[in-house]
């Protein structure tokens, strides 16, 4: 039996994937049964966390080796003599993995419950702690330095500060209470402070709260693969058309070894902040950020002031990287998708918005990498299909073999 729920999608959401999936390429080749196997095999995988934590290594202030062997002493006191290993990907040079233990079964559960939200369950997951804003209900009593069992609120139905929830809840772990319930409900509490302390999660995996910040960035392995993909030289000049937080955007800069230009872009101003940050704490001084929609980042006249900001002149780039807005199903781990029909399919549209401004900003032989963290075709397949009928000055080019 599976330990989490299978994926739960909204209805009109599940019956239109299964549609696309059972008319495909895939049943053909496969046949129905198969492919419904493979289908549901797939959802399956996107209720667990990834089989290994993944960490990119700043390459621009220190090398893997010595970054490698500073998370493996951190991890040692966090697991207390659990012995886990620090692994270099054997094809990406600047990662490292560390294996996630579990899911672990023979936990015991308290009395005493907390329950948070869906995005702190996910995290929780990954291994983080439980921080006051994640937090929507805890038992009556509970008193700081308490054992509690925490659970996540998967379909978004727990009203914060209920005192019990009977609804669908996921088991996280056991932690101790860092604060009283009246202190995590209270208006005076730190917001961000942390509430619960993981100290039997479900999953064992790391907590990366200001471990080696400068050093480590935490990054999902796909992310990782799309910035070699597009594989930046020293001294070119780089579009990262929807940018925030900034993961991609660093780590292209660390590629070009900080020669060059890498201009990150994205319409919310707090998203752009953060961009700001990440680059300031990984010491990279070749990005630029500016708060701008990728839709409207072509110029149709010179001026002066063009290579200080957006919109740009066409062929203004060297490569560009358009990992585009999406419906986000790809995400792990997700034990519940929200987001109305409508919703899903309204990227598509967006998506060929930016993808045209793309190939006019770049440069003729110039390199152009679409990506998106969601499972649909026609965020996927179908928008390159339709580039590339679109735009006869496109050739699509097989990637490097590396494994994601």
């Amino acid at each position: 039996m599976s330990f989490f729920p299978k994926i739960s999608f909204q209805c009109e959401v599940e019956e239109y994937l299964t549609k696309v999936f059972r008319n495909n390429e895939l049943v053909t080749a496969l046949g129905t049964q198969e492919a419904e196997r493979k289908y549901q095999s797939l959802l399956s995988h996107l209720s667990h966390p990834p089989s290994f934590t993944t960490v990119r290594v700043n390459t621009h202030l220190a090398s893997v080796k010595h970054v490698k062997k500073l998370l493996f002493e951190e991890i040692q006191k966090q697991f207390k003599g659990l012995c886990v290993p620090v692994l270099e990907h054997p094809k990406l040079q600047d990662i490292l993995l560390i294996p996630v233990i579990g899911p672990r079964r023979d936990l015991k559960k308290h009395a005493s419950e907390v329950i948070v939200g869906a995005q702190c369950g996910y995290a929780v997951l990954r291994g983080a702690h439980v921080y006051v804003p994640g937090i929507i209900s805890t038992s009556r009593f509970m008193k700081a330095g308490d054992l509690v069992s925490v659970y996540s609120d998967i379909e978004g139905k727990c009203k914060r500060g209920a005192k019990e929830f009977e609804g669908v809840k996921v088991f996280l772990g056991n932690g101790i209470s860092e604060l009283s319930r009246s202190e995590i409900f209270s208006s005076s509490c730190p917001s961000n402070g942390m509430g619960i302390r993981m100290i039997e999660p479900v999953y064992l995996s790391p907590s990366f709260d200001n471990v080696l910040p400068s050093h480590l960035f935490l990054q999902n392995l796909p992310s990782v693969v799309v910035s070699h993909i597009l594989h930046p030289q020293p001294g070119e000049r780089i579009l990262d058309m929807c940018a925030a937080p900034g993961g991609k955007t660093t780590h292209l800069a660390a590629l070009m070894r900080d020669q060059g230009e890498v201009i990150a872009m994205d319409k919310t101003a707090n998203k752009v902040k953060k961009i700001k940050q990440n680059a300031e704490l990984l010491q990279l001084n070749c990005i630029k950020t500016f708060c701008y929609d990728g839709t409207k980042a072509l110029s149709v006249e010179k001026r002066e002031d063009e290579r200080e900001g957006p919109p740009f002149l066409p062929e203004s780039f060297d490569r560009i990287l358009l990992d585009a807005p999406c419906s986000g199903m790809g995400q792990r781990p997700n034990m519940a998708y929200s987001s109305t029909l409508t919703e899903v399919t309204s990227y598509q549209p967006l998506q060929r918005k930016l993808f045209t401004v793309a190939v006019k900003l770049l440069k003729p032989g110039g390199i152009l990498v679409y990506s998106t963290c969601t499972i649909t075709l026609s965020e996927n397949e179908e928008q390159v299909a339709w580039a590339l009928k679109t735009f006869p000055c496109l050739q699509l080019q097989p990637q490097s073999n590396y494994s994601a």
